[in-house]
């Protein structure tokens, strides 16, 4: 099993749904482009996270010093990100990979992460988040995906609950729910392992 994770927007839980997902199936861990903070890196979170000794984490394709979109920070380091040269890692394991921002994070002036998915021919994983705007832009991204054919998983909802915005997101797109990230207060190995003991059977 291999899925892409991505979110909806920025800063929406991806990389702790990563961890979650990566706990759950034991599975291996690939984040292909990291912009920023290469000293605590969304793998090394994501790392410290997991408690189980299956998973591998996979060094990134790109690794860049700026805090900006991905096309931006390689170009104010005189870099062009090339998807072609984006590789999936080699494992017999099941694989989690965590985008950059979501679907149409610009990586150079042609491509998108959603055209790195495409490439990739993975299946995806859509975090979700309740804020005003919010049903607007998963809908959007559901579209875009499925425009493309893209297959979906399903989604997970990031954060406390909200009946009437889940209710018409899923009636709408009729994509499996798997499952919600409750608020932690405190992010640790247990806390992880407990959210992905709940939602490992809607995954598998």
């Amino acid at each position: 099993m291999t899925y892409f994770v991505s979110g909806i927007g920025t800063e929406i839980g991806k990389t702790i749904a990563s961890a979650i997902l990566t706990e759950a199936l034991e599975a291996d861990y690939w984040k292909p482009i990291q912009a920023g903070d290469l000293d605590h890196s969304d793998t090394d979170k994501v790392k410290a996270l997991v408690s189980n000794s299956i998973s591998q984490f996979h060094q990134e394709s790109y690794r860049l010093t700026t805090p900006m979109s991905p096309h931006a920070a390689a170009k104010k380091e005189g870099l062009s990100i090339e998807i072609e040269n984006i590789k999936q890692p080699n494992t017999t394991n099941s694989l989690i990979i965590e985008g950059a921002g979501g679907l149409l994070v610009p990586l150079n002036e042609q491509d998108c992460i959603i055209d790195l998915i495409e490439q990739l021919k993975v299946q995806v994983i859509l975090v979700s988040q309740h804020y005003l705007g919010s049903i607007n832009h998963t809908l959007l991204s559901i579209e875009a995906l499925k425009k493309r054919h893209i297959p979906i998983k399903g989604i997970l909802f990031n954060g406390s609950e909200n009946h009437q915005t889940e209710h018409i997101i899923l009636s709408k797109t009729k994509i499996p729910f798997l499952g919600r990230i409750p608020t932690l207060p405190k992010l640790s190995k247990q806390t992880i392992k407990k959210v992905a003991l709940e939602i490992k059977k809607n995954i598998e």
